[in-house]
């Protein structure tokens, strides 16, 4: 590979050689491969890093194409677990580093699993889902591994780095979780809020993985693209509360110690229901391919997931038992349909 690859960087005196070096060393886990998700994978894998974990249980679709920067046509046509299309993309990108594709939701066993079987360095925040941000929090103050939140719709963007033993977490600052929360099915979004998002994202990663980590950014930072408003609120131990259950004098990381993992969810803004069944074993997708055909469903597949469309519902099925029902907000209904063509 060409010396000259990473020049342009390395001639930046903060990071240097030496900072470049430490940046091949380094494993980071990012959570989601959407639009923060792939654009942080895009930039960190650009930037010379050495090995990143994906972990997302989306696929690609066509309303995916207007800012999540990885992904082509012909994902969304084959529908591609998005995990999968981003690893093969950044493999074509920078084909010296390790890639790690997970298709799968963020849930509690697999996630401490994960960062007991791997070193990593820094975890990223690509989802949109508080759930899974409480979860990515108690699990980065357990394992004392720094994460960066990142969120954005519409034009406006937020971004936090959470530092275990110097900064307060999520919990403290948010107090309780959110019922709800912006959405970009909502609201919409324009690609350059998720460009600003991805870039302060991006930048407190590489601040924090070449050693540069005095430089980090410990403030909450708002902004939003469309009226101007640039905002940061400061974040430090002082903040901390003491009793918090994250990172309190007794940590007690509720939400890695009680079952994390979604039964059924609505999502927000959209007449879809994400459904999980725990499984031991790979759901045969196969064998559910032939049971709908003989209930005369409309069936698509590729080796990752099928789709059965009756009437107005698309029930969409993972081998790991998860599934994703369109054209029903009603968990109860989803899951009959589920379990119409799944035993």
């Amino acid at each position: 590979m060409s010396q000259d690859r990473y020049s342009r960087q390395q001639n930046f005196a903060p990071i240097g050689v030496s900072g470049q070096q430490k940046l091949k060393d380094s494993h980071v886990l990012i959570v989601g491969a959407g639009a923060l998700g792939s654009g942080t994978a895009e930039t960190l894998a650009r930037a010379g890093v050495g090995a990143i974990t994906i972990i997302d249980r989306d696929y690609v679709e066509w309303s995916n194409l207007q800012r999540q920067s990885l992904y082509a046509e012909q994902d969304a046509f084959e529908q591609l677990p998005k995990a999968v299309a981003a690893a093969s993309r950044l493999k074509q990108i920078n084909s010296e580093m390790t890639i790690n594709a997970h298709v799968m939701d963020c849930n509690a066993a697999d996630l401490v699993s994960l960062l007991e079987r791997h070193s990593i360095d820094l975890i990223l925040d690509g989802t949109d889902h508080f759930a899974i941000r409480y979860l990515i929090n108690d699990a980065a103050y357990r394992f004392r591994i720094p994460w960066i939140y990142g969120a954005c719709s519409g034009s406006y963007g937020a971004v936090c780095s959470f530092i275990p033993g110097q900064t307060t977490c999520l919990n403290c600052l948010l107090k309780k979780m959110p019922v709800v929360s912006a959405s970009c099915d909502l609201e919409g979004i324009i690609a350059p809020t998720v460009q600003m998002v991805v870039a302060m994202q991006s930048a407190e990663a590489l601040k924090w993985l070449s050693g540069n980590r005095t430089q980090m950014n410990v403030n909450y930072t708002v902004f939003d693209l469309w009226s101007n408003m640039h905002q940061s609120i400061g974040l430090n131990r002082r903040a901390r509360q003491e009793a918090c259950p994250t990172c309190g004098g007794q940590p007690s990381y509720p939400y890695l110690n009680s079952e994390s993992a979604v039964k059924a969810e609505t999502l927000c803004g959209r007449t879809s229901v994400w459904l999980r069944y725990p499984r031991q074993e790979a759901l045969n997708l196969e064998a559910v391919a032939d049971h709908a055909k003989q209930l005369q469903a409309e069936v698509k597949s590729n080796p990752y997931l099928i789709q059965i469309q009756e009437g107005d519902f698309r029930l969409v099925l993972f081998q790991d038992g998860r599934a994703l029902v369109h054209g029903t907000a009603d968990p109860l209904e989803a899951k009959k349909l589920y379990q119409r063509y799944v035993s």
